[in-house]
């Protein structure tokens, strides 16, 4: 178990936390959630000891241990991956070491057989014989193959890395485990992996996660971040989702309910405190009325952004015809003689392990590439708009926001600030300058600008990326009601679930297009015998 106790937490006149007491017991996965900004990493490095609060302790059970995700990709660049894995579990490594360098001294004491034999019992304690063997199950299962174990983790890609130190997080069986996004950079297959992992897990769990089907699956409790405060809700993150809604909702009527009973006794207390015979009405009336207090709802840090995307014109029957098209960069053949033709209505989630792939179909039809060879045709009545992966050369200007956004219409500055206001950039925020906006506010302007178009089909490139679960959500129903023809890729499988009612899988040997939506894919068996076939016998499908 561990505790937070009287938390407070704030730089300057900002406060994080004020005043939390929050306890995460055994056998419980707690998703941690909040608004960019709340406090949710800062949060678990308080857990953690990384950081202290202001005010307050945190109380961890008696001999129980704690462990981390790490986020510094480089810190064990001398370490061998296997090692890596096992300094999850310090002492245990920190034995193993001792007792290794005892066994290796040419001039072995007496002093030294009674050392190595208390290290041996502490080692044997701690399953230290089976270290290796359960940090190669660790591996295995989140993708990392035997080859790679015995090299340095600096030979490694930094995808790699990040599923080395999630391992290194897992193993040894900590009593509590602290994740801040330990999805990043997974496959289906290795999220599924670790879906099974924490849900076997009897000990602690806190996630930090943008990944809404993932808290679903895993979490048992809803730590939500906000107000300054951590309330707690059990169940996953769509009971959270309702829950939250409806106390919000409550309290609101209660308000209103409250503010109309006042109006009332105020008209009455108005019409007949002169009244003789209603007077002492009137007065009881007016004592009650002082009693009244009517809550103000405290401000949240959680932002909604409004985005709605709305097509000057509904599609006609030829939306977009590709046939053959081939590409190849840098050596690596991306499209290989690919065709196919949308239909009215369509949704297309474009998925794989290949994201080059995707991003270069993106820029072709888009315009931004050409191909190698083979054609594509767009219908006459479509007009369409991208939202590119990388966006920075949009941003490569000293311009402020609505600078920016004045670039893609001539309503004048009033309506540039009206529009980026229901995007979250109210006040000064649409005055700061582009060079210096974070992942999150460039995808929100990136966004705005695609709905300056009108365009009735929109091509999106992982839109989800940087943004946080607000934005996200606001996306993902906006999506889901656009009544015309969208292609996209994301990370994001409740994202792809929601929206999507095709798919198209780019494979190393060809690509599988289906028209269902992506749950329905992944369990679907004729899916899972061409994908077999594509790949030779690999069945791991990224996002």
């Amino acid at each position: 178990m561990i505790s937070a106790n009287n938390i407070t937490l704030a730089y300057g006149k900002r406060v994080l936390f004020k005043d939390v007491n929050i306890k995460f017991a055994p056998k419980n996965c707690y998703g941690l959630i909040g608004a960019n900004g709340a406090g949710k990493s800062t949060f678990l490095k308080i857990l953690s000891g990384e950081i202290d609060s202001d005010k307050g302790d945190v109380s961890v059970g008696p001999r129980e241990r704690v462990a981390v995700l790490k986020q510094d990709h480089n810190a064990y660049d001398e370490e061998t991956v296997i090692n890596t894995v096992i300094l999850g579990h310090e002492k245990m490594y920190q034995i193993m070491t001792e007792r290794d360098a005892l066994y290796a001294k040419a001039d072995f004491t007496e002093e030294d057989g009674i050392k190595s034999g208390e290290l041996e019992a502490e080692f044997t304690d701690m399953n230290g014989y089976e270290a290796e063997s359960d940090a190669a199950v660790l591996l295995k299962g989140l993708g990392i193959a035997d080859e790679f174990h015995s090299k340095k983790m600096k030979e490694l890609e930094g995808t790699m890395k990040v599923r080395v130190l999630l391992a290194q997080a897992l193993f040894g069986n900590p009593d509590v485990l602290l994740l801040d996004e330990p999805t990043n950079n997974l496959d289906i297959k290795s999220i599924e992996w670790l879906e099974d992992f924490l849900e076997r897990f009897k000990n602690t769990v806190i996630v930090v996660s943008h990944d809404r089907h993932f808290l679903n699956q895993v979490c048992t409790h809803i730590a939500d971040i906000d107000y300054s405060k951590i309330q707690l809700y059990a169940g996953n993150y769509d009971f959270w989702y309702q829950a939250s809604k409806l106390v919000v909702q409550q309290k609101q009527n209660e308000n209103r309910k409250m503010t109309e009973k006042a109006e009332d006794l105020k008209k009455f207390i108005l019409r007949f405190s002169s009244n003789a015979s209603k007077s002492k009405q009137a007065t009881s009336r007016k004592k009650l009325l002082e009693k009244m207090t009517i809550e103000d709802l405290p401000v949240s840090t959680r932002k909604y952004p409004f985005i709605n995307f709305k097509p000057e014109r509904p599609c006609g029957n030829v939306i977009l015809e590709v046939e053959n098209l081939c590409k190849t960069l840098d050596g690596v053949k991306l499209l290989d003689n690919f065709s196919m033709k949308v239909n009215k209505d369509d949704k297309i989630a474009f998925v794989g392990g290949n994201s080059l792939a995707k991003t270069t179909f993106f820029q072709i039809i888009s315009g931004e590439l050409e191909p190698d060879s083979g054609s594509y045709r767009w219908g006459q009545t479509i007009s369409h708009t991208a939202f590119p992966k990388e966006n920075g050369d949009f941003f490569n200007n000293d311009m402020s926001i609505v600078q920016w956004l004045g670039q893609y219409h001539n309503e004048g500055e009033t309506f540039s600030r009206g529009f980026l206001g229901r995007m979250l950039f109210t006040g000064e925020e649409a005055l700061k300058k582009t060079s210096v906006l974070s992942g999150g506010e460039k995808v929100r302007c990136m966004l705005s600008k695609m709905m300056l178009s009108d365009a009735n089909t929109l091509i999106m490139d992982e839109p989800t990326n940087h943004l946080d679960l607000e934005s996200i959500t606001a996306l993902n129903e906006c999506l889901i009601s656009f009544p015309e023809v969208l292609l996209f890729s994301s990370h994001d499988h409740e994202f792809i679930t929601t929206i999507a009612n095709r798919i198209v899988e780019f494979t190393k040997n060809g690509a599988i297009d289906r028209p269902m939506n992506f749950d329905e894919y992944l369990e679907n068996d004729e899916v899972k015998k061409e994908r077999a076939e594509l790949t030779s016998g690999q069945v791991e499908l990224s996002l």
